[in-house]
């Protein structure tokens, strides 16, 4: 739809506009908050709860910043063990190489043009104890002037430093010098030159994508909101001295018209922060130009152009609560990332480590005075003495050995107090439990209750230090799946858009050139922390399997074969060194060096001796097999006429046996017969 003859909201109604979101932000922030954190802040620094009572114990036990303090290790292994944090995925398969160097270039930006590590320290820390981290990131385009100095410079050499458009020549002189040489100078030549020197002033612009840490108390947003998407507003509330804002561009009068002493810095929670190191706010610089202003970023979704639909504009305000604004302008991107390390279902800001712990500082600590008070009395108690029959300056006099002088026996007895130990001890065994239970961290997770762990089984080590690093690997999804993908994104967005110049980076020991405007914005993100895979013990462990398998394969079926290749092969050892704690994986193993295209696509020629080694193979491995299955076959055969032969031979023997015996049997009958005969004829018998 065009806006021709729409009305544009004027500047008196989007000031009123920014007002009453920057007030309401404010009363929403003070109210709700600000008082929480605080209280978290004291908590966590010890600080006395304003219930103390004089010649009592006012020690404080800090079972917030213990708790914070052993969660942060955890957290900072998951997000800074290693030099990738995010990988971004291709949606189409021509777009792979592409995202492969989104990934390299985006976690580059982190790791070498911002301070990694603090980010993220700054960035947890605040989250656990304050129930949500912000960081900011943004393009950081600065223009640096240096001053230099130029001695004795010739015509040609002061023409180039002249003609350099980033140099401004505050101050030059010219002087003529002779030159003496021994050869005779043609007739009208000169025989000086000019000598220039130059005072001047070089410019020099920078451009680099740039995150910070927001306090807590810097970041506005309306009230319900459930997330940085369905927000309405959301602000960002600093002070910033004139110098910057020229520098900026913005007109120096305007400017100075709004600088001086601001509320910002009278704010308790900005006066509690920084307690230890300052008393108060300080005066007011002397210098104009680096007098503090109150500065309003302000991210608005509003109808500036009144279409009727809501568009998200960036607004600059400076002043008392954005009293002037300074310029306004539609926008793509909100530049912020928050985390939470407990959520909290339709609702911006979560859950802290203080609103787990902090009921029980204040329950441990009383407990903790009390079992002091009462030790204090148990080892100094008050004596009883009969009126008039006590020396008072021997009882007062609390030198050891000392004598009491009294005129009748005792005269002087110790108060009794009953010790309260062991009723307070279990109590505060209790508590720790409690504490155990609701966050997860407890010394034998830590490895730190010796007893414990030499008398459990492995198993329930195990099981201990596990139950932990579930509590640890659940704040670690919650901040990696919200702010940590919200980062990276807006950062891929900012060099995609506005950072995308063509760059020459440092990647695993190699000059990698790097050009964003190829890229696409539309990759798909997989956030890369070490969770749901076991400890680094485990992982490695998992990791020899594959090896094992993954070189058994290849031993088999040789180097070049379709299910495991030498580059899945260099990164199963490579990773197997990060988790062993070497980031530098180069020192170790080489990349593969890539193939030729001629290496990579062989020509016809080759292919087809390729094609008619193989066919000859083929050949020669089908005569092998029809020999083998000959040569089996008359095995088999001469195997069988051999049993024939056996078998038949058997066969006659048996038949001979029966021959012989059946001849044995008739010829026996035959001379019982004649014997017989002879005997009834009374004629000799045979023998």
């Amino acid at each position: 739809m065009s806006n021709i003859g729409k009305n544009v909201m004027d500047d008196s109604k989007l000031k009123t506009i920014v007002g009453n979101e920057i007030t309401d932000a404010t009363n929403f922030y003070e109210d709700e908050f600000s008082a929480d954190r605080i209280t978290a802040l004291d908590y966590y620094l010890g600080e006395p709860f304003g219930n103390e009572e004089e010649g009592k114990s006012n020690t404080v036990d800090t079972v917030v910043a213990d708790t914070i303090d052993s969660i942060m290790p955890g957290l900072l292994r998951i997000f800074t063990s290693g030099d990738d944090y995010v990988r971004f995925t291709p949606r189409l398969s021509e777009d792979v190489k592409k995202a492969e160097q989104a990934t390299d270039y985006v976690n580059f930006i982190i790791n070498n043009d911002n301070d990694a590590f603090r980010i993220f320290y700054n960035w947890l820390k605040d989250a656990l104890l304050f129930r949500m981290g912000i960081v900011k990131f943004y393009v950081d385009e600065k223009e640096s002037i240096k001053t230099e100095e130029y001695r004795g410079l010739n015509d040609d050499e002061f023409s180039l430093l002249a003609s350099n458009p980033d140099v401004e020549i505050t101050a030059h002189t010219e002087t003529k010098e002779e030159i003496f040489i021994d050869v005779e100078m043609p007739e009208g030549a000169q025989n000086s030159q000019t000598i220039h020197d130059v005072d001047l002033k070089r410019k020099k612009s920078t451009s680099k994508i740039k995150i910070d840490n927001i306090p807590p108390e810097e970041f506005l947003f309306n009230r319900r909101a459930k997330t940085l998407e369905d927000a309405y507003f959301i602000c960002h509330r600093t002070t910033v001295t004139v110098s910057d804002l020229v520098a900026m561009g913005y007109d120096r009068d305007e400017v100075e018209e709004h600088a001086g002493l601001n509320d910002l810095d009278n704010k308790q929670e900005v006066q509690i922060r920084h307690q230890e190191i300052e008393s108060s706010s300080g005066a007011m610089r002397s210098d104009p130009s680096m007098q503090e202003v109150e500065y309003y970023e302000i991210y608005l979704k509003s109808d500036l152009d009144d279409d009727g639909v809501a568009e998200l504009n960036k607004v600059i305000a400076i002043g008392h609560n954005g009293a002037h604004i300074l310029e306004h302008y539609p926008c793509d991107q909100i530049p912020f990332a928050v985390i939470s390390p407990i959520l909290m279902p339709h609702r911006l800001v979560g859950r802290s480590i203080f609103d787990l712990t902090g009921d029980l500082q204040l329950i441990k600590s009383t407990l903790l005075r009390q079992y002091l008070d009462n030790t204090y009395a148990v080892n100094n108690s008050r004596m009883v003495a009969v009126e008039g029959q006590v020396n008072i300056d021997d009882l007062i006099d609390n030198v050891p050995g000392g004598v009491i002088r009294t005129r009748t026996p005792n005269a002087v007895m110790p108060l009794s107090v009953p010790t309260v130990g062991n009723q307070i001890l279990p109590l505060m065994d209790a508590i720790d439990r409690v504490k155990e239970e609701r966050t997860g961290m407890s010394k034998a997770s830590m490895g730190l209750d010796a007893d414990a762990l030499q008398s459990t089984t492995a198993s329930a080590v195990n099981a201990t230090i596990k139950s932990a690093q579930s509590k640890i690997e659940m704040y670690a999804r919650t901040i990696s799946e919200t702010g940590v993908k919200d980062l990276f994104k807006g950062i891929l967005h900012l060099v995609t858009k506005y950072n995308n110049k063509p760059r020459i980076i440092r990647l695993r020991n190699e000059y990698v050139p790097v050009d964003p405007t190829e890229w696409d914005t539309e990759f798909d993100m997989q956030v890369e922390v070490g969770l749901g895979r076991g400890n680094e013990d485990d992982q490695l462990r998992g990791l020899s399997m594959i090896l094992a398998e993954q070189k058994q394969i290849m031993q088999t079926l040789g180097v070049e074969n379709e299910i495991v290749k030498p580059e899945q092969y260099l990164n199963t050892i490579k990773r197997m060194a990060e988790l062993s704690g070497f980031k530098d994986t180069e020192q170790f193993f080489s990349k593969p060096k890539e193939k030729s295209k001629d290496e990579q696509q062989p020509n016809q020629e080759q292919q087809a001796m390729a094609m008619a080694q193989q066919a000859e193979q083929q050949k020669l491995q089908v005569e092998e097999m029809r020999f083998q299955a000959e040569m089996e076959l008359k095995r088999e055969k001469l195997m069988l006429e051999m049993e024939l032969k056996r078998e038949e031979m058997q066969l006659k023997l048996e038949l001979r046996k029966q021959e012989l015996a059946t001849e044995a049997s008739l010829r026996k009958m035959q001379v019982d017969s004649e014997n017989a005969i002879k005997i009834s004829t009374n004629l000799p018998t045979a023998q």
